[in-house]
């Protein structure tokens, strides 16, 4: 009798234990269909958008700074190319002549010169990486729960979709999406290079064409470390 009574206190236990482990364990994909959607939403959006830009050629102007002092600017004509990444032709005349001093001068400030410009490409490199979302991130993403949706302030049409653990851990992107229009607006993205002391911010503001594809009309890149900041302004979109 007692063994019995062991038992059926044993199994009611063993009930009680797994119902309240899986109130507390939500399935990977047991996200809301609004964010699903949403998901979908900005996905498609993205997509199109780049596919429709590999009709138009626009101008970059390219500006750094260390440490608050401006140190180089630079001028492309751009277009997206078969693999609709894009292609730049420099607009800018030749590099004007070394700088005036003695060889040690030359070979420090060259120096100089060359490492915040090295920088510079790694951090418009991770940028690449990150914008325009790409698809198969941001599946991934939201397969594994990483995304999380909630409204703009004093915006009614407009929603963030908040994803961590993105492209590194750690790391994260807010999406700021018109939900009528279905066009991004704005992206923060909070990453780092290869170390996570060494942190890179990214914010995009986006435009859109009279009559056609949004774009993104402003990229600022701040490397936080180096105090090194680059500023990307496209403008003049011309169908070709």
């Amino acid at each position: 009798m007692r063994q019995r009574a062991r038992h059926v206190f044993s199994s009611t236990l063993t009930s009680i234990i797994l119902f309240a482990v899986a109130r507390f364990v939500v399935p990977v994909n047991a996200q809301s269909p609004e964010l699903q959607q949403r998901v979908a939403e900005v996905k498609e959006s993205a997509m199109q958008n780049k596919q429709a830009l590999a009709s138009y050629s626009w101008m970059e102007q390219v500006t750094i700074s260390l440490k608050g002092e401006q140190k180089k600017q630079e001028h492309f004509q751009v277009r997206l190319g078969p693999d609709l990444k894009p292609v730049k032709t420099s607009l800018d005349p030749p590099a004007e002549a070394a700088p005036q001093g003695g060889r040690l001068r030359q070979h420090v400030v060259a120096k100089k010169k060359e490492e915040y410009q090295d920088y510079a490409q790694q951090m418009k490199a991770l940028a690449q990486q990150y914008v325009p979302p790409d698809k198969d991130l941001l599946q991934q993403a939201f397969a594994n729960g990483n995304i999380t949706l909630g409204p703009a302030a004093g915006a009614p049409n407009v929603i963030q979709l908040v994803i961590h653990n993105y492209l590194k851990p750690q790391d994260s992107m807010t999406l700021v999406f018109d939900k009528e229009q279905k066009q991004l607006l704005q992206i923060q993205i909070a990453s780092y290079m290869d170390d996570p002391k060494d942190a890179m911010n990214l914010t995009v503001q986006f435009s859109r064409l009279p009559g056609g594809p949004n774009h993104i009309s402003n990229m600022v890149i701040d490397g936080v470390s180096k105090q090194l900041n680059i500023a990307i302004q496209n403008s003049n979109y011309q169908h070709v």
